[in-house]
């Protein structure tokens, strides 16, 4: 085992023949070692955006070269507002613009829209060529990068246009975060704390204890977490690839999050941003309904607080809410069912009276 393999972490997600592996660690752009082993092919295509592109794109470019003859390069505009069929087709086209047959490997190199679009782009080229996750977020190397969900929007909601499909490995570099702004860390918050309610009582306590030097961007903490993060995700997608039920828990805080989303327009607040405020919510909602105990509502929020993300929505009133929840992905006849929280750790899945949302979101909106 070299140094380099020494610092480095892997987890499995164990999904028969269609297992992968998830790399963490820093440098591993830069090493060659984590970069064998990937479907064969004549054709590469890095798909990134006009923000990572200039920074990271010509390393990874370099490293695939080796690999593959032909290594394209096509950047996307940055934001969750370009995550749309327009822009989708900007990596149809340099596939069939520069001959792309399929065995063509796709890579991903940005954040989770970047991630969300080539999956999909990947799972609906010549029906289904290979992709490799690249991410460059916190919140795409925790989350989005893993478990094979892939989608577009749609302006009447958000990823309602999508596939499952999973990635050949997914590769995190923690030297990328170096580069990422704060609030897209916080951002990248969210998605880590939403693991300690749900599944990990002892992952709140770290948290507590580590928040700050996460936001210091210490490395053998981010590494950490970034890798617990993982093993929770890939052990619910491991026993719920496609969401019949345990993993519907993963979107603890979506539901009003999603809605805060489409509410304001997409990408006037980031994801991470809206599910913070939509975890404080959906906590108030579980104590109301006497799930979890009084108190966890307040101590979510001051963990989500300390990590720079919002804690109450912004208000588009209770009723342009509950339009938005209505067209969720679990939503079931226009009942809409919200991830919650019973008892810390320990998260179900539960309807609501209307009534009694409304009031949680009328308490906790700017």
């Amino acid at each position: 085992m070299t140094p380099a393999a020494q610092d480095v972490d892997h987890v499995t997600v164990a999904l028969g023949d269609r297992s992968y592996e998830i790399v963490i660690g820093a440098g591993v752009l830069a090493d060659d070692a984590f970069w064998r082993g990937l479907p064969s092919a004549r054709h590469a295509l890095i798909v990134t955006n006009d923000t990572v592109g200039p920074i990271y794109a010509a390393q990874l470019r370099q490293r695939l070269e080796s690999t593959y003859a032909d290594v394209v390069v096509v950047s996307l505009p940055d934001g969750e507002s370009f995550k749309d069929w327009s822009t989708l087709n900007r990596i149809f086209d340099a596939l069939l613009g520069h001959g792309c047959d399929r065995k063509t490997v796709l890579f991903a190199l940005g954040g989770g829209v970047v991630g969300d679009m080539t999956g999909f782009a990947a799972a609906c080229y010549m029906r289904g060529v290979p992709f490799v996750q690249v991410p460059t977020t916190l919140l795409s190397q925790v989350d989005s990068s893993v478990g094979g969900k892939t989608a577009i929007n749609h302006p009447l909601g958000k990823n309602m246009i999508g596939a499952f499909y999973q990635p050949a490995r997914v590769l995190c570099d923690l030297d990328t975060l170096a580069s990422l702004p704060d609030r897209e860390l916080s951002a990248g918050l969210a998605e880590v704390i939403k693991y300690g309610p749900i599944a990990d009582a002892g992952l709140m306590d770290w948290l507590e204890e580590h928040m700050e030097g996460l936001r210091r961007r210490e490395t053998p903490l981010l590494r950490q977490v970034i890798r617990r993060s993982c093993e929770i995700k890939a052990q619910v997608v491991g026993a719920d690839e496609r969401e019949g039920g345990l993993r519907a828990i993963l979107n603890f805080g979506h539901t009003f999050g999603h809605a805060i989303e489409a509410g304001l327009g997409f990408g006037v607040w980031l994801h991470g941003e809206a599910v913070a405020a939509g975890m404080v919510m959906a906590a108030e909602l579980s104590e109301r309904l006497g799930l979890s105990p009084v108190g966890l509502r307040q101590r979510l929020s001051d963990l989500i607080a300390r990590a720079g993300l919002p804690v109450r929505g912004p208000r588009l009133g209770a009723a342009e809410y509950l339009r938005h929840m209505r067209v969720d992905k679990k939503a079931e006849g226009g009942d809409i069912r919200f991830v919650l929280i019973e008892g810390l750790g320990h998260a179900v899945l539960r309807s609501a009276p209307d009534a009694l949302v409304a009031e949680c979101i009328d308490a906790h909106c700017a």
